[in-house]
């Protein structure tokens, strides 16, 4: 095993070099880099090929990157099939659709725009509804509790003998889908700020509370997130609104209430981006928005937590 994953390293930092030293034409477009990220995010980048998808099965990671038509809009990508995908393979005739949407052309024009996405081909260049050419980076805080019985007893589940785990879920305003409460990093913000402000915005609606209610909550979550928690993810994230020069970067940071004590004095309340929120039981047959199902995956892990029916599923090969 030591031996396959140090291979695996080695594999990842020549790659990121060879990258780094290519050049891509494509029509329209003068040569450019194609592949100026960090190494941090090539290697969360390159590991992500053996993250499985929302069915279980291994597939290619980079999907809904692709998927038409473009979030908010009518506006269809170019096909990429996946023998396409990667910079590296040439593809003369490749004329990616141009989008940007009018409220990201009114904001401010950052870094860039001859950027490259690492993952690949997207069929679609421009920003879309990314503010930031490149990568733009987001926080998701994954909020863990025990599923209990009316005695508060863990439940554990009948077949795989391991205890249920619960989530805080949100269903997005935008596409209906089922997610991880979590938003975008404000300038200058730190990571841990982001993920309580989120968490109290989406999950909670602290916007729409008074200064005192507000002071409240903010006490409840300084508990919640000061204590130790997992970073479970950080990287590249396959989502819908990438494009060939703008992409999601996330941080997802799991924070465990192991007595059930905290969680349990705040209501739940949808805000801002969310239009429902509620406790979601951990299981393989949830579908979940962008990458946040293999997150919610890998949590469970983590916990040795209920994951599968199948005796034969679990969660090591992320």
């Amino acid at each position: 095993m030591a031996g396959r994953l140090l291979g695996r390293a080695l594999a990842a930092v020549s790659l990121s070099v060879a990258l780094a030293s290519v050049t891509v034409k494509s029509p329209g477009c003068r040569g450019i880099p194609a592949f100026r990220n960090s190494f941090s995010s090539c290697w969360f980048h390159l590991n992500t090929n053996v993250m499985s998808g929302s069915n279980g099965s291994k597939e290619n990671s980079h999907n809904k990157a692709r998927t038409s038509p473009y979030p908010g809009s009518k506006v269809e990508r170019s096909q990429v099939p996946n023998e396409k995908v990667g910079w590296l393979v040439e593809w003369q005739d490749y004329n990616p659709v141009e989008y940007t949407a009018v409220s990201v052309l009114a904001g401010p024009r950052w870094a860039d725009p001859q950027i490259r996405n690492p993952a690949g081909r997207t069929g679609l260049v421009g920003r879309g509804l990314l503010g930031r050419w490149g990568p733009n980076h987001a926080a998701d805080p994954i909020i863990t509790r025990w599923k209990k019985d009316s005695s508060g007893n863990k439940i554990m589940h009948p077949v795989s003998g391991k205890h249920i785990l619960q989530f805080v879920a949100i269903k997005r305003k935008d596409c209906g889908e089922w997610a991880i409460p979590g938003g975008m990093v404000d300038p200058g913000e730190k990571i841990s700020a982001t993920l309580k402000r989120e968490f109290g915005e989406e999950a909670l609606n602290s916007l729409q509370k008074t200064s005192a209610e507000k002071r409240e909550i903010e006490e409840k979550l300084h508990r919640l997130f000061s204590q130790d928690h997992l970073l479970i993810y950080k990287g590249y994230v396959d989502d819908p609104r990438n494009t060939d020069n703008a992409w999601m970067e996330t941080e997802a940071v799991n924070y465990h209430d192991e007595t059930g004590e905290i969680m349990d004095n705040l209501t739940l309340e949808a805000g801002d981006d969310a239009g429902k929120v509620k406790w979601v039981d951990i299981s393989d047959k949830l579908k979940l928005y962008a990458s946040h199902f293999q997150f919610i995956k890998l949590v469970a892990e983590k916990r040795d937590a209920h994951w599968s029916e199948d005796s034969e599923a679990d969660c090591h090969g992320l």
